[in-house]
């Protein structure tokens, strides 16, 4: 154990942000120098707080089962370099999921039970962070090479975490990217103030020094059929997201100007890495509506903040949460509780139970707003609550409510992949899916869901297909592969 009292005498404390006023006018993330960089002056009283229980809750509340108390307890004693090696034991990227993750193993940590939870997520960034700035974060190149060959179509998390391991456990692996660049939503979907590409990038060189092959702009389904891929490969990982968006089928949904996020949050990512964007989809100077609540409504809030947006207003068709855990969630599962991103501390409006109803548009087929209802859970149902109706201007809309699976067309009809009741690929205990060696890991299988998630399934994913490949796999053994987590 670290500091046998200092979950009773140390108040958590966790990063700081670079000011508001400050961070608005740029793309950089949102605190100075690096995630990692922003908690060193306090992370090793803060690691400190860990009580190293007798059973850590935080294991089975981290989709990877990161062994949290063991590098806590490092930090505490100035061992950086065994720290590291914990962190990556179960976890391939954990500069990705420092900054990208709700941190579910922190609302299951047992100090949070009656007092404010051990700031694992800052933690775990400072740890990989400060590793890459001391340049110990090394190619892990496999002892010798099996022959046998696979493809990953996509490179999202899920896509790049089996592609590592598969890699080191000395197959050829090739990874192939539909986009221009290698990164799925993390290069493009996700913007800079979360997660500079140049976090991305430097792992990417990682992975390439160790063998990883890449090829961007590579339609699979199109460029090369699913006939093909299994013509030239013994095995294949579909890795290709839940990229089909929920819609909105309203009275005007076809004016212009309504635009799902992830048309819009890919042509600003570019913007800011300094690439031209004919026509771009710009939030500046208009009434910025944005549809939904999550992470993805999140990141165009403050992509419209930094474009200069005249108002923003955020809806949400569900009640606004509680501010402290419900009842109903008890401890250690992962509670719906009202959540700050730095993107919310910036500016713009949050509306809760309301329902789009209808857009108005103008002559020219522009949306200049939309009509809305306030509504109430009557019996499971949304209701409409009588007499709410009310107009709200916009001349610029996003949909960011969620994703509802696969794309089918191309690859997964050519393959003849089943699919499960909610329409993803469905897959057994190994990730193999109905078609003889073809596997599935991440949103494509799992539907939407976290980073972490991802890539705990990337890693297991690529047990299954060594494990195929070779009559049993070196990898390390996959944890819970077919869970899904209480509340994704």
């Amino acid at each position: 154990m670290a500091d046998p009292r200092g979950f009773m005498n140390t108040p958590r404390q966790v990063a700081q942000r670079r000011p508001v006023e400050e961070r608005v006018h740029d793309w950089n993330e949102v605190y100075p120098g690096t995630p990692g960089q922003a908690v060193l002056p306090i992370i090793s009283k803060q690691a400190g707080r860990c009580m190293d229980c007798g059973i850590p809750f935080c294991h089975s509340g981290c989709p990877l089962g990161n062994l949290i108390p063991e590098w806590n307890d490092m930090i505490w004693r100035d061992d950086w370099r065994g720290a590291l090696d914990r962190l990556h034991a179960t976890n391939n990227f954990p500069e990705f999921t420092g900054r990208l993750c709700p941190a579910p193993c922190e609302t299951s940590c047992v100090v949070g039970i009656n007092r404010d939870p051990v700031t694992i997520k800052n933690i775990e960034v400072a740890i990989i962070d400060r590793a890459w700035d001391d340049r110990r974060v090394t190619a892990e190149t496999p002892a010798w090479h099996t022959g046998r060959t696979v493809a990953v179509v996509g490179s999202g998390p899920a896509g790049l975490a089996a592609a590592q391991q598969l890699t080191r456990a000395g197959h050829t692996v090739v990874v192939y990217e539909r986009a221009d660049a290698i990164g799925g939503l993390m290069r493009y979907g996700i913007p800079e103030f979360k997660m500079e590409k140049k976090v991305l990038d430097r792992r990417l060189k990682q992975m390439r020094l160790e063998g990883t092959v890449f090829k961007a702009g590579v339609n699979i389904g199109v460029d090369i059929t699913g006939e093909e891929l299994l013509e030239r490969f013994d095995a294949v990982v579909l890795a290709i997201g839940a990229t089909v968006a929920r819609d909105l089928p309203v009275t005007g949904r076809e004016l212009a100007g309504i635009h799902q996020a992830m048309e819009f949050l890919p042509q600003a990512n570019r913007v800011a890495l300094g690439q031209e964007v004919p026509e771009q989809i710009s939030a500046h100077g208009k009434d910025v509506v944005i549809i939904g609540g999550g992470d993805t409504g999140a990141d165009c809030l403050g992509t419209s903040l930094r474009q200069g947006a005249r108002s923003i207003t955020q809806l949400e068709i569900m009640p606004e949460p509680p501010h402290t855990r419900p009842d109903n969630q008890p401890w250690p599962t992962y509670p719906m509780t009202y959540r700050v991103s730095s993107a919310h501390e910036e500016g713009g409006e949050r509306v809760y139970s309301v329902s789009t109803t209808e857009f108005s548009g103008d002559e020219s087929g522009n949306v200049t707003g939309l009509n809305l209802n306030e509504v109430r859970m009557v019996d499971g149902r949304f209701e409409v609550v009588p007499g709410s109706e009310r107009f709200l201007p916009a001349q610029l809309v996003l949909l960011a409510m969620g994703f509802t699976g696969p794309q089918r067309e191309g690859l997964v009809e050519q393959l003849g992949v089943e699919l499960d009741q909610r329409g993803n690929i469905a897959r057994d205990g190994a990730f193999a899916t109905s078609v003889d060696r073809v596997f599935v890991c991440g949103d494509a299988g799992r539907g939407q869901s976290l980073i972490v998630w991802a890539i705990a399934e990337g890693r297991s994913c690529a047990n299954g297909v060594d494990a195929f490949l070779q009559g049993g796999s070196r990898l390390p053994k996959p944890i819970r592969p077919t869970d899904r987590p209480l509340t994704v």
